[in-house]
C-alpha cells in the first residue's frame, strides 16, 4: 500500500522517532510503514489519520 506518511512527517519537521512517540510504536515500524514494508493495523491507521488531521484516504492508498 502506498502512502503520503513519510512527506507529511517531513513538512511537520518531525523525524521518526517523534512520530513514533505520538503513535506509541517503535521508529522502526514508522520507517516500515514509511518504506512500504509494513501495513498499518486499522488502528493504528486511525491513530496516524488523528495525528495528522487527515482521514486515511488521504494518507494511505491502494498500489
Amino acid at each position: 500500500m502506498k502512502n503520503r506518511l513519510r512527506v507529511l512527517r517531513a513538512e511537520r519537521a518531525w523525524s521518526q522517532q517523534d512520530l513514533a512517540e505520538k503513535l506509541a510504536v517503535s521508529r522502526q515500524s514508522v520507517n516500515a510503514i514509511e518504506t512500504g514494508k509494513y501495513d498499518p493495523s486499522l488502528p493504528l491507521a486511525f491513530r496516524i489519520a488523528d495525528v495528522f488531521q487527515l482521514t486515511i484516504e488521504e494518507i494511505f492508498e491502494r498500489d
